[in-house]
């Protein structure tokens, strides 16, 4: 067993050199929520999502190059082919695999918890912000409460703060250093388990891609330097 999963790794890894000499490989991101991805006081990409992207990469030998893209049109311009692979911390849902294809997870699911200004807060009948096009926006569409969608995640923050939203709902490590930081603001009602975990998604066609970092992703979960890289940023939870 062991010999086999060496060779399929070794497989992928050639892969991923005869498709590093045909072209750079495109990795498109938010760079909008830290710390799985932000533009730093550089202008460059950074985050959790940057360094393992650089990462697996560099294992799979493949040349690779970063490019920004809004949220809200993120999966559409995987599929016109203006990147080759989203790495943005995007969950893995059954609803997303029917456009696009995913690579195993590279983070386990992440907690979603709701943040609001006061104790009081109703998440199940009141009103509640998020990301448009996100797995906590589709759960408060179906939960009851009234929700209100924004184009980025500091959009959703600011409607709380301003009294448009009685609370927003999102991953809890892009929430924790915002809670963190404002003395009013505050985790209220009970964290949400929400979608697969977090992968890179590619397009349909793009097979020997998707088994390159595929074996790239193993190899770090394998040595254990993806749980490193996870307690780093406080991203999720460590696999097992």
């Amino acid at each position: 067993m062991k010999k086999l999963v060496l060779s399929t790794l070794a497989l992928a890894v050639a892969g991923g050199m005869a498709m590093a000499q045909d072209k750079t490989i495109r990795l498109g991101t938010e760079g909008a929520y830290a710390p799985w991805n932000f533009v730093n006081d550089a202008g460059e990409i950074d985050g959790f999502e940057r360094e393992l992207g650089d990462e697996l990469c560099a294992r799979a030998e493949l040349t690779c190059e970063w490019v920004k893209n809004d949220w809200d049109s993120i999966i559409p311009n995987l599929v016109g082919g203006n990147y080759d692979v989203i790495i943005a911390g995007m969950s893995i849902t059954d609803e997303r695999d029917e456009v696009i294809d995913f690579t195993q997870n590279y983070t386990p699911p992440d907690p979603s918890a709701y943040a609001g200004m006061s104790e009081g807060v109703d998440v199940e009948g009141g009103v509640i912000a998020a990301q448009t096009g996100t797995i906590q926006a589709g759960y408060v569409a179906e939960s009851g409460a009234t929700l209100v969608e924004f184009a980025t995640p500091e959009e959703t923050i600011a409607a709380v703060r301003n009294g448009e939203a009685d609370a927003v709902l999102a991953d809890k490590s892009f929430l924790a250093p915002v809670v963190a930081e404002d003395s009013d603001m505050m985790f209220v009602g009970d964290d949400v388990a929400l979608g697969g975990g977090v992968g890179m998604g590619v397009r349909e066609s793009d097979t020997e891609l998707k088994e390159t970092f595929d074996a790239a992703i193993q190899s770090m979960k394998d040595d254990g330097s993806l749980n490193e890289l996870i307690k780093k940023w406080e991203v999720a939870s460590t696999f097992e």
